[in-house]
């Protein structure tokens, strides 16, 4: 899972230990059980057929295994592995420089696939279609987005899921041991709670942990007992600065902004504040945040309390004027008052419903009680005839039908009867009630 090549001295002088733990068989890989399953019918269908392995497209987080799933297949297949890249093609020729290279049934391993534009995709299409390669493709991004849809066609797509704190230990557990590949040649010592310290901010990704493990059994000291103890220091250490799972043009991206907004929409402020931070602490541009909490502000509290709305242009002020890590501050302050609300979506329901009339009945004209008579001429013609001046009437209220003629009665807002909306739905009732004068 790890590619890393730590230094070492447990014996006298230096040695450099290879700690390339990337499992050989499906029996060695963590996880995925259900997965495992599928790819073992798959191979043994293919060599049961005596046929090539099926396209393969591996979808899931960062630090899984997809690669080492894709040498597993080859490996399985007895079949030769071209490995390439999406950031390291940078154009079809290039693409096709490396198909023409490649041999009948061998294995095209493409890691983040979703990095290859549409052109790029469409040349490894036809030696796809004729059999020549087998394509197995890793993605980080969901693949009925980013994949062709004659390559997906072509392809079974499996999903990984994010490995457990369990399994992750298991693996760490095994790089600790392992004299062959791992850490077990540095006779590296760890109590239960330093592996947590490692496992838990991992976020599922196997590599991080594995590469913190590293980093801190070459940092430890030898004990008088002759062993490297591993200590929270120097986890600590080796951590550092952590990088959170987030690809701020990725799924995680678009996940986490929908957990907050979902959050902040289900009056939960706790949720709201623990997303809104995961976005801060993983680089999320703070004018982001503040334009979506602005949007909040009126498609889901709207009018039961129009406040939210001048709290969230005030939070998208602030971070613009005093920029990071202060405008923390007022993003959690509009945050919280977001989520803590009365809700309504009255107003982002009427102007859709408004607009869906639009596009379907076109360009109404106006009622002429409602057209400015500027000339003599309009005057003659009926403009303005019937209007009523609201403030020479009672309650400066007059009733009037204000909408085209065929659209006339419709109700587009319909106020809910939560917080300051609720004043609202008494005041129109209140008028929707009088007689016209």
């Amino acid at each position: 899972l790890t590619q890393r090549i730590v230094s070492g001295d447990s014996r006298e002088g230096d040695h450099r230990i290879d700690t390339t733990l990337r499992p050989r068989r499906l029996s060695e890989y963590v996880g995925q059980d259900r997965l495992k399953s599928n790819l073992e019918i798959t191979i043994e269908a293919a060599k049961y057929r005596s046929e090539p392995l099926d396209h393969v497209l591996l979808h899931g987080p960062p630090g899984l295994g997809k690669t080492t799933l894709a040498h597993i297949l080859a490996i399985e297949m007895n079949s030769p592995v071209k490995v390439t890249s999406g950031p390291a093609i940078e154009r079809p020729a290039d693409m096709v420089s490396i198909l023409t290279r490649l041999e009948q049934g061998e294995v095209l391993f493409i890691d983040e696939i979703h990095r290859f534009n549409k052109a790029q995709q469409d040349v490894v299409l036809p030696h796809v279609e004729n059999g020549v390669v087998v394509l197995i493709g890793a993605t980080t991004e969901n693949p009925s987005f980013e994949v062709i849809a004659p390559l997906l066609s072509r392809s079974r797509v499996f999903t990984l899921k994010s490995l457990t704190d369990c399994q992750i230990e298991e693996i760490v557990r095994g790089a600790l041991e392992d004299h062959e590949r791992g850490l077990g040649g540095l006779s590296v010592a760890a109590e239960p709670d330093v592996l947590s310290a490692i496992v838990a901010p991992s976020g599922g990704d196997a590599r991080v942990a594995l590469n913190v493990l590293e980093l801190a059994a070459t940092a430890a000291g030898k004990g008088d007992d002759g062993l490297r103890h591993i200590t929270l220091a120097t986890v600590e250490d080796a951590m550092q600065q952590r990088m959170l799972l987030y690809d701020r043009a990725g799924d995680q991206h678009y996940d986490t902004i929908s957990a907050f907004i979902k959050s902040v929409r289900g009056s939960d402020p706790d949720a709201a504040i623990y997303w809104l931070a995961r976005m801060i602490e993983a680089g999320e541009d703070p004018l982001f945040i503040s334009r979506r909490l602005v949007i909040l502000a009126s498609e889901d509290i709207g009018m039961a309390d129009p406040q939210a709305l001048t709290i969230a242009v005030a939070a998208q002020q602030a971070v613009h004027f005093v920029g990071m890590p202060e405008g923390r501050i007022p993003l959690s302050e509009a945050a919280i008052y977001l989520s803590s609300a009365p809700k309504s979506n009255s107003a982002y329901k009427a102007i859709d419903s408004a607009m869906s009339d639009v596009k379907r009945t076109g360009s109404q004209p106006v009622p002429m009680h409602l057209r400015n008579a500027v000339t003599d001429l309009m005057k003659e013609s009926g403009y303005g005839m019937g209007y009523k001046y609201s403030h020479d009437h009672d309650g400066h209220f007059a009733r009037m039908e204000n909408l085209p003629e065929k659209l006339r009665g419709t109700r587009y807002y319909e106020p809910s009867n939560l917080g300051y909306e609720k004043s609202v739905l008494d005041r129109l009732r209140m008028w929707w009630g009088k007689e016209g004068d």
